[in-house]
């Protein structure tokens, strides 16, 4: 039994007495919604795909479709359901005339089918993102600085002031591609021609023909130039962020802007500062006896000292706040804090009678038994009297 196939003015949501411009806009628009590189792996797009095309053959051949008209399907295939070949297995051979399928498919492939970017080439574009670095230390990037970097980069050519032409001359319209910087070309053949776009071969994708090319910049409209340029760094800027300076990259291409310099920061580690966000952290030493019996401290910050009491029977390990003595925020919005925490500094090398004032010291405590301090007593008029 022959296989049911749906009237192809419906196929294509056209009317019978469409016209052919109406019956070419329709199939644009469904080829486009059914193509397999827009439906990868549906199964149901690839049938509605072929079927869109099958109608499309006949109805856009005046002599195909009359015949349509008059006998239906049968009078376009009198084996109509049998399988015809044919390279979507339901119609023999597609001519798709001046169809570019460009114009279908450019925007999805990014120009692949058509010249959705080559289209622009000759358009105004902006100039390359350049890139370098600088190294600060930890106080210019606490409260920021301004470093002098030299670059070389691409600019304007002052003489031809960017046409790529010799002062009092111009340019040539490319008459191969009428100044779009791009031929059409058709593909295939047989049961599927289309036609794609490419860069013109004239004139290298420029849409121009320089005859009289400019001496300074041998026809670019660019060249290049070593520049030194002052970066101000912002107060607050950590290691590994960076700076964007608008307009200070390549120059741009045919009247386009010219791109940005971004510069990437290093900061090099303090002697004894350590930075978290807007946090400093510092770990200072004291005695033994300063953190017994409290002492008046002068502690380093990235201001300069500032002078602080440490009270008596201070810890090991504590940690105090300085308020508004840490980094300030990158966006203008206040300074963090420092922490600052204690290390209590162990005594090496002591004297005899530092030794015994601190047994003392050890037995006023109850931490020396008496029969240990009267051991060290013998220990120490042994040594007197080998002296």
């Amino acid at each position: 039994m022959p296989d049911q196939k749906r009237d192809y003015y419906e196929v294509l949501g056209v009317s019978k007495g469409a016209s052919d411009d109406e019956i070419k806009k329709a199939y644009r628009k469904m080829a486009k919604q059914y193509h397999p590189d827009l439906n990868p792996g549906d199964k149901t797009a690839e049938a509605k795909f072929k079927e869109v095309n099958e109608a499309y053959e006949v109805l856009s051949d005046k002599e195909k479709r009359s015949r349509y008209d008059q006998f239906g399907h049968a009078g376009v295939d009198p084996n109509f359901g049998a399988g015809a070949g044919g390279p979507f297995g339901g119609f023999s051979g597609a001519d798709f005339g001046d169809i570019d399928l460009g114009d279908i498919f450019g925007s999805f492939f990014g120009g692949g089918f058509g010249g959705g970017s080559s289209s622009r080439r000759n358009g105004p574009m902006k100039g390359d993102t350049l890139r370098a670095g600088v190294t600060i230390t930890f106080e210019e990037a606490a409260f920021g600085c301004e470093k002098e970097i030299i670059l070389n980069r691409e600019e304007t050519c002052e003489t031809c002031h960017g046409s790529g032409c010799e002062p009092g001359t111009t340019a040539e319209i490319c008459p191969n591609c009428r100044g779009t910087g791009t031929v059409r070309i058709q593909r295939g053949g047989g049961a599927f021609t289309f036609a794609t776009t490419a860069s013109c071969p004239k004139c290298n994708g420029t849409g121009k023909i320089i005859h009289q090319p400019c001496k300074s910049c041998n026809g670019s409209g660019s060249v290049r130039k070593q520049r030194k340029i002052t970066v101000k760094i912002p107060a607050g800027i950590d290691n590994g962020q960076a700076v964007s300076l608008r307009g200070q990259g390549g120059a741009g291409r045919n009247g386009g802007p010219a791109g940005d310099l971004i510069i990437s920061v290093t900061v090099r580690p303090h002697a004894f500062f350590k930075r978290d966000g807007t946090s400093v952290y510092l770990e200072q030493p004291v005695s033994f006896l300063q953190a017994t019996l409290g002492a008046e401290l002068e502690i380093p910050t990235i201001d300069g000292k500032v002078k602080w009491t440490l009270p008596e029977g201070t810890q090991p390990g504590t940690t105090f706040r300085l308020r508004g003595k840490g980094i300030p925020s990158i966006n203008g919005r206040g300074r963090g804090d420092q922490f600052v925490t204690v290390q209590v500094q162990v005594p090496k090398n002591l004297t005899r009678e530092q030794k015994e004032a601190l047994h003392a010291y050890g037995q006023a405590m109850g931490e020396i038994p008496a029969d240990h301090e009267d051991g060290l007593k013998g220990f120490f008029d042994k040594k007197r009297k080998k002296k």
